[in-house]
């Protein structure tokens, strides 16, 4: 199960490779491994960029 942080400009993600999606397995946002776990940044800029985007 991931675990979500709420941080000023954005999420902080904990997560199992297997819980990973695409754009994170695919290294398009910041991501750091450290052992098993992955630390994944979702910044709130980038998600209103996401948003605007057609489809």
């Amino acid at each position: 199960m991931a675990v979500r942080i709420r941080m000023p400009g954005g999420t902080l993600k904990v997560k199992v490779y297997r819980e990973l999606r695409d754009r994170e397995r695919a290294r398009r946002i910041p991501v750091v491994k450290i052992g098993r776990v992955y630390f994944t940044w979702w910044s709130n800029r980038q998600r209103l960029i996401d948003d605007r985007s057609p489809g």
